[in-house]
């Protein structure tokens, strides 16, 4: 299962609250009840769960979801303004954290017990950190910021990440009775008879900047679009125009008849026919919500072929009374069944299990934290006994996160004392001089599995590496101003996991470095493919750095002589020197620039730390023919500039054709392919001697 949109598709259904009522006629005096909603997230939900554990698709239903929150809650807080002459802000949060709070709490508390049986151990670092986004409701932004991090982790579903919608949620809840308590000042202010036409007006607005929004940064930034609040609150205020307009609708029965089974037929179909995670939200996410609109705006018809009749089953209504905890647990069962079990995607009886199982925690969840706490909140009914409520289940799972935290980075922290004092840890020098290693007791590996994805240049946490989505040149400085030579790390992050090895150098030899890098952007003026799609910001970066070197005219570029890159990943695969590298390493030459260009590294068919966690480190090894030929590429380059000099490590990483994941007790990736900080720091002194060995530096 991919890391991406696809694996979190829909929104938590909506907390309960007073339904509106029927379509097609006007409401009954005092009635706001429709009973078919409750089918319609009986469905949503389902379609969720089918397509996660069958398809490994999107369904749409997050847009459904969403959409119900907008139109349930808005007639909530319009009843409130008409009745009361205002909202009870107060009472609207707590009454929110008591429906939601438990719940997400309880499950979040089951992830973080299957984390630490069933997931590998540098896994558990990231879910801690998304145990407690979700918590404080924020892992829409924390997703959001990883969608665009080249350094987040691809290709690893978390069990968290499907609380990114209940985050939006979150956010929703806090701000929607502002802006309807703000249209409803606005409105008595102007000594209007109802709320009603400001509300609207607030709500149109809001929709259309939203999904003005939502359009031009989906096809900007889909990836960050799919998490963020502004893409998405167009939903929730089409739902609250349908909760307006709904009471004026006077549709005849056939037609009636006729939306409900088509909106039911758009939906289902909805996620087959359109990529859910690569175009939406944008406008086509309109489909499913219109869909949604359908269905409600059909209502309750009674008539035998109506799709009502299918909605208001006892089995839907069950279904949909326990949709929230259903949400949220079939995501983390799911990934755990596909890790204990390694595949991709469920059997058909083990999807039928997983739903199974998701549907019992359901019903278990919902008793401990809706029929329970009801029950208890009904005897101390003040809205400090909500709070506490949702005090009471949230703050032991923030409090099980810190402590957790806290031993792994204490562990962390003796092993690093461990490995200064120990002789063990020689990494590259195990294949350099193995005959030194023979009679070393065994000891961990280091870094541990769950902290290798730390263990990466000081340039990333420095900022220094620019981001994938941005073509400004970010330029930063290492060293000495008047250091004896400057020497330009140029390229993307095949070159910057260089970067310890070279300032190990540039320390002894009296070097400044300047690290110009950004994420998978080659050094090269060639068309370059980034996520399947043309990656323009790379072009206008690289036109940039040539500016940029010219001012700075180092004594040398270090930068990438080959790419490895494979399954066509950035529009080519195997080893290669890539279309536009020697053109590149010609321009500077006529700057009277030296090129240092480096054979890339070797890559592993699998992520290296979660191999070593699970297998243990003997198990680990790729072959090197996997993503490197035979013979080196540069062997056979022709026409190559005189500033040029080749250098080649590969031994420094592969035993003859094999490549092991940890040389020398040192884990040498902290992913498939980037080679750890304190490995590549034992690569320094082969590295240094064969610099000096080719040029002058």
């Amino acid at each position: 299962m991919q890391s991406t949109p696809d694996s979190a598709s829909a929104a938590p259904p909506p907390a309960p609250a007073a339904h509106q009522a029927p379509a097609g006629r006007a409401p009954a005096k005092g009635s706001t009840y429709r009973p078919e909603i409750q089918g319609l997230r009986a469905v949503a939900v389902l379609l969720v769960a089918v397509y996660h554990i069958w398809l490994g698709r999107v369904s749409g239903g997050v847009d459904v979801f969403l959409l119900l929150t907008g139109f349930l809650i808005t007639g909530s807080l319009l009843r409130s303004v008409e009745r009361k002459g205002g909202i009870g802000f107060t009472a609207f949060w707590t009454r929110m954290v008591k429906r939601l709070v438990p719940g997400a709490a309880v499950v979040l508390a089951g992830i973080l017990t299957a984390t630490y049986l069933f997931l590998p151990a540098d896994r558990w670092r990231d879910v801690i950190a998304e145990v407690v986004a979700a918590a404080l409701y924020y892992e829409n932004w924390h997703l959001a910021l990883n969608s665009v991090d080249y350094l987040a982790r691809s290709g690893v579903a978390s069990p968290v990440q499907h609380f990114w919608s209940l985050s939006i949620q979150g956010q929703f809840y806090l701000l929607w009775p502002f802006l309807i308590g703000g249209a409803a000042w606005l409105a008595a202010r102007a000594k209007r008879p109802s709320p009603r036409g400001a509300v609207a007006v607030g709500l149109g607005l809001v929709f259309t900047a939203s999904l003005a929004y939502s359009v031009v940064t989906t096809a900007s930034q889909q990836a960050w679009a799919y998490f963020d609040l502004g893409a998405r609150l167009w939903e929730f205020a089409l739902g609250g125009l349908l909760a307006l307009a709904l009471p004026h609708l006077r549709l005849p029965m056939w037609l009636r008849v006729l939306l409900g089974w088509t909106g039911v037929a758009a939906l289902v179909l909805c996620g087959l026919l359109v990529q859910v995670s690569t175009l939406f939200p944008g406008y086509i996410a309109l489909w499913p919500t219109m869909a949604a609109v359908l269905v409600i705006a059909a209502g309750t018809t009674g008539r035998p072929l109506a799709v009502d009749r299918l909605l208001n089953l006892r089995a839907m209504h069950y279904v949909g009374d326990h949709a929230y905890a259903l949400y949220l647990w079939h995501w983390p069962v799911l990934i755990c069944y596909l890790e204990v079990t390694d595949r991709t995607l469920p059997s058909l009886t083990g999807g039928f299990a997983v739903l199974a199982v998701s549907m019992l925690l359901a019903v278990a969840t919902r008793w401990i934290t809706e029929t329970r706490v009801d029950v208890f909140t009904r005897v101390r009914p003040a809205r400090r006994w909500s709070l506490a409520v949702g005090a009471a289940f949230l703050v032991p799972v923030l409090a099980a996160t810190g402590l957790w935290s806290g031993y792994l980075t204490e562990q962390q922290r003796q092993q690093e004392l461990a490995v200064e004092q120990s002789g063990s840890y020689t990494g590259a020098q195990a294949l350099t001089a193995p005959a030194a290693q023979q009679d070393q007791a065994p000891v961990p590996v280091y870094p541990a599995p769950a902290d290798a994805a730390d263990d990466v240049p000081r340039t990333y946490a420095d900022g220094c590496n620019q981001e994938t989505g941005k073509s400004e040149v970010l330029t930063c400085v290492y060293g000495p101003d008047d250091a004896e030579h400057t020497v330009a790390l140029v390229g993307a992050s095949h070159a910057a996991h260089w970067f310890p090895a070279l300032m190990e150098i540039a320390e002894d030899r009296d070097w400044r470095v300047v690290n110009i890098i950004k994420g998978s952007c080659l050094f090269t003026d060639i068309v370059q493919v980034y996520r399947g799609e043309e990656y323009h910001s790379c072009a206008q970066w690289n036109s940039g750095v040539l500016d940029e070197l010219r001012r700075l005219r180092p004594d040398a570029v270090f930068t990438t002589a080959t790419s490895t890159s494979i399954d066509g990943e950035a529009g080519f695969g195997g080893e290669v020197v890539v279309e536009g590298y020697v053109d590149r390493w010609r321009e500077l030459d006529r700057m009277g620039i030296d090129v240092v260009a480096v054979r890339d590294t070797p890559r592993m068919p699998f992520d290296a730390p979660e191999c070593v966690a699970e297998d243990g480190p003997e198990a680990c090894v790729a072959d090197r023919s996997f993503s490197m030929d035979a013979e080196s590429p540069l062997e056979k380059l022709e026409d190559v500039p005189d500033n040029v000099a080749f250098i080649d490590m590969t031994d420094h990483m592969c035993d003859g054709d094999r490549c092991p994941a940890v040389i020398g007790n040192i884990l040498v990736y902290w992913d498939t392919g980037h080679i750890t900080t304190t490995y590549m720091r034992t690569l320094a002194p082969g590295l240094g001697e064969r610099i000096a060995a080719a040029t002058d530096l």
